[in-house]
């Protein structure tokens, strides 16, 4: 397997030399120090290479993905040296009849239609998407695209983690292709085909809501809670840092500036054993500062009700929620993370190294794994206020 360093440190020499990474995939590197990427495969019986860029404009990770789509449609007995001609063929109609053209319209129409237009929050989300298909079959002639098409795509997003956005992605995907049988456009809708490809994503093993409207019911839910003062401050942080359970109802007074808008975690409190830093936005202060009303000389923020001098009970926060009419399949404390995590992804709006930080998940690449409070801050910043402006939105809608 080639490595990013390997490739960079290679000097070419007075032939060609093949650097192969494996399942007929390799790099091409030309006497002039030119590296290609090239996939050799079979069709018909015959051997074909397959174009796949130069590098460092197509990079290992992305060579890697349109290895990956190549392989497929050659298990799908499509040739993909003729669909890239396919392809070509469609960009140079101007992209007439294109899935890009095809979405766009059935975009514009959900825009505009009557009562059961898209609002401006649902329309953002819907067209990010769709943009996430666009770089495997935006440029295809509708009429030419197969399901191996649409899974490929899906399975793309899907590698990212994202289980829940290639859910709704295929979903509206689907929508777009019976748009265009509808309009006389596309005889049939290759996503009917593919019910059960996708992985699930309830490997999540945590209740979430993820769908924005279900989002402002809850939290609206939670503003009537009248099961004590300290649990409904707590529940209505919960969304605004996102931090796990544990790590809320364990925060103490000592870990918070109120003045710099901050909340450190200690190390010995987190799962990665990495101190983690946590913007907050004006929302999560106000909250906090509501806590501090009532906790009195309490350490922690949300003491028990029965001493002041342990935090509220590891069940009390997800009981809260069973009260308000949520079951656990529905909505848990640990969703809220699963639910800043789909909601900011699909916003297109931040970077994912800044999302995963800001969930404080671990990395499994050493060099991008770095725990202190310079990574993405600034970004993680202005996301957090952003977000919780987004939430307050949310919750002010009532359909």
């Amino acid at each position: 397997m080639l490595t990013d360093m390997a490739i960079r440190n290679f000097r070419p020499g007075p032939k060609a030399i093949k650097l192969a990474d494996g399942g007929g995939l390799f790099l091409l590197v030309t006497p002039a120090g030119g590296k290609l990427w090239r996939f050799k495969y079979r069709m018909d019986g015959h051997e074909r290479l397959l174009a796949l860029g130069g590098y460092p404009d197509v990079s290992l990770g992305e060579a890697r993905v349109r290895h990956v789509q190549a392989r497929e449609l050659v298990a799908a007995g499509v040739d993909p040296s003729r669909e890239k001609q396919r392809v070509n063929i469609s960009k140079e109609s101007n992209g007439e009849g294109t899935f890009r053209s095809l979405s766009e319209e059935y975009c514009m129409k959900r825009a505009r239609d009557g009562d059961n237009k898209w609002g401006d929050e649902t329309a953002k989300r819907n067209q990010y998407l769709l943009s996430l298909m666009l770089g495997s079959i935006g440029d295809m002639m509708i009429g030419e695209i197969e399901p191996i098409h649409v899974l490929s795509a899906i399975r793309n997003i899907e590698s990212r983690g994202n289980l829940e956005s290639a859910r709704r992605t295929m979903q509206l995907a689907g929508a777009v292709f019976r748009y265009g049988v509808a309009t006389a456009q596309l005889k049939s809708d290759p996503t009917r085909d593919l019910r059960g490809a996708l992985s699930s994503p309830t490997v999540m093993h945590h209740g979430a809501l993820t769908e924005p409207r279900r989002v402002g019911a809850l939290l609206r839910a939670i503003d009537g809670y009248e099961g004590g003062e300290v649990v409904r401050i707590a529940l209505q942080l919960a969304p605004y840092v996102f931090v796990r359970p544990g790590e809320l109802r364990h925060a103490m007074w000592s870990e918070i500036d109120l003045n710099t808008a901050v909340w450190i975690i200690p190390a010995e409190k987190t799962k990665m054993r990495k101190e983690h830093h946590v913007p907050l936005s004006v929302q999560a202060v106000a909250r906090f500062r509501d806590a501090l009303k009532i906790s009195g000389p309490s350490r922690y923020v949300f003491p028990s009700v029965r001493t002041r001098e342990r935090p509220i009970s590891d069940n009390t926060l997800n009981a809260s929620l069973r009260r308000l009419g949520y079951s656990s399949n529905e909505m848990t404390v640990h969703g809220f993370r699963a639910m800043a995590s789909t909601l900011l992804n699909e916003s297109g709006k931040w970077s994912p190294d800044a999302i995963e930080r800001a969930l404080a998940h671990g990395d499994s690449d050493k060099v991008r794994a770095a725990y202190h409070r310079g990574a993405h801050w600034k970004e993680r910043v202005k996301m957090a206020q952003w977000w919780g402006n987004y939430l307050d939105k949310l919750r002010s809608k009532d359909s």
